[in-house]
């Protein structure tokens, strides 16, 4: 961390965060590695449906891309912990720049185009864990939380903008093999700006251990560091309530994504295209909820905020389930007072935007701090592997809706299954409340690094009665 004991930690803003020349850098490689990313997978989606005419295909492509991280995300996390970030960031760009130059010339071949973006998908597993390790080390802990929010925002925004906007422009203006190429591009200049960042080197390992800093470490070391990381986050209530709350969110945001077209369809009666009426509220709504966080971040304390959020997301949940009730309602407590036209403002699709706007709040202020907190407690030697094991949790909870939802939707409809997802979200911040208890307000304390090792001042510390202590990422 940049700050030290004894700093006064002042909110920051935006503008702050953006005047802070690492974090900068940081962010701009984050949009392009996003937006490309993200427009990357429209174009492969058409190629492959366009050269197999296959759905299945499709599926396995869309699979593809999350496997990895199931697989290899927490133990990437490991490896990420022995090497300088900055080469990681700087290597799986590269990487990922030569892959996709060469997706742009292999054709219609869906085989090597789903080898070849496995291989992406691979580097990107590595690339994650690096890039959340340097936020705290390029951003005093003041701006943590207005830097997760911007971060929170352009993961959100990045898929608008990529998959929905630029994706679908520059397939129908060139083709989707000169989108590659583009996106070949983005991730070259995500590589030029990664290496201008200041070197961050793991932390010296003790005398008996440093060959663990070897490229060519054993596999049993690195599953046994897996393990650490493993145990720490169970010794840690914090960390494991921190992981708990963003597995949450990111399940309902591929309980959307996989329910979307269907959902708007057969619950709001409006046709597949008209989602967006939910996803665009759902975006303006986070960079609501960025601004919300960062402005009661010395009010509310941190965890209060993210269960009344988990509520609030549970309740909007079962809401946007039953809209259409909703929107008749208004409309006949609107036709019995004929003084104002207001049948535009109880419509269905007014309804749902409030809704979704709403929604988009509650998941801020549910992510933003969540990982804010595992950023401000985790110590420097394993916060890559709990970051590694952080980006398994969500790519799991964001890859079961695709191969569960879907099924389970055809069966019995969309909304039965958004209502036991609300179900999910509402219980998880109700059981917070009552398993964790009243937040305590205590003086935080840090290490000679800045490390937080208890307290729980608003919306930043943990819990004393959570700071179990874990065992030494050293120990065996």
């Amino acid at each position: 961390m940049i700050e030290r004991p004894g700093t006064t930690e002042q909110p920051a803003s935006a503008l702050a965060v953006f005047r802070n020349r690492p974090f900068l850098i940081l962010w701009l490689s984050q949009v392009a590695t996003q937006v490309g990313g993200n427009m990357v997978l429209y174009g492969l989606t058409v190629l492959v449906f366009t050269a197999s005419g296959s759905n299945s295909a499709v599926s396995i492509l869309l699979i593809s891309f999350l496997a990895p991280a199931v697989i290899f995300g927490a133990v990437a996390g490991v490896y990420v912990d022995r090497f300088d970030r900055r080469l990681v960031l700087v290597a799986t760009s590269l990487v990922r720049a030569v892959l996709f130059f060469l997706l742009a010339f292999v054709g219609t071949n869906v085989g090597v185009i789903l080898l070849l973006n496995l291989m992406v998908s691979i580097a990107t597993t590595f690339f994650a864990p690096a890039e959340l390790s340097v936020i705290p080390r390029v951003v005093p802990r003041s701006q943590l939380t207005a830097a997760n929010g911007i971060f929170t925002l352009t993961l959100n925004a990045a898929f608008a903008i990529g998959y929905t906007l630029l994706g679908p422009l520059v397939v129908s203006i060139a083709g989707p093999t000169i989108l590659i190429g583009v996106v070949a591009v983005l991730y070259l200049v995500s590589a030029v700006l990664c290496w201008t960042l200041a070197p961050a080197p793991p932390l010296p390992l003790p005398a008996g251990r440093a060959t663990l800093h070897d490229a060519g470490v054993a596999v049993s070391s690195v599953f046994g560091q897996f393990r650490e990381g493993i145990l720490y986050v169970r010794a840690n209530p914090t960390v494991s309530w921190a992981l708990t709350y963003l597995g949450v969110a990111a399940s309902i945001v591929g309980v959307l994504g996989a329910l979307g077209p269907g959902f708007a369809v057969h619950v709001l009666n409006l046709t597949s295209k008209d989602f967006v009426v939910v996803v665009l509220p759902l975006g303006f709504g986070v960079v609501a909820g960025v601004l919300l966080v960062n402005a009661i971040r010395s009010m509310i304390p941190r965890r209060r905020v993210i269960e009344i959020g988990l509520v609030t997301l549970g309740v909007c949940l079962v809401l946007i389930t039953i809209a259409n009730p909703i929107s008749q309602l208004l409309q006949r407590v609107s036709a019995a007072q004929p003084v104002v036209d207001a049948s535009a403002l109880v419509s269905v699709l007014a309804v749902v935007v409030t809704i979704a706007f709403i929604a988009g709040i509650a998941y801020a202020t549910i992510a933003i701090p969540a990982q804010t907190e595992l950023q401000e407690v985790i110590p420097e030697d394993v916060r890559g592997r709990v970051f590694g094991i952080l980006n398994t949790l969500v790519s799991i909870a964001s890859f079961l809706p695709i191969i569960i939802v879907g099924p389970v939707s055809d069966a019995f409809g969309p909304a039965p299954v958004l209502l036991a997802a609300a179900g999910l979200v509402g219980l998880s911040g109700v059981g917070s409340i009552v398993m964790r208890g009243r937040p305590p307000r205590t003086p935080r304390a840090t290490t000679d690094d800045g490390v937080l090792v208890h307290g729980d001042a608003p919306l930043a510390p943990p819990d004393d009665d959570d700071q179990v202590p874990g065992p030494s990422p050293d120990e065996p």
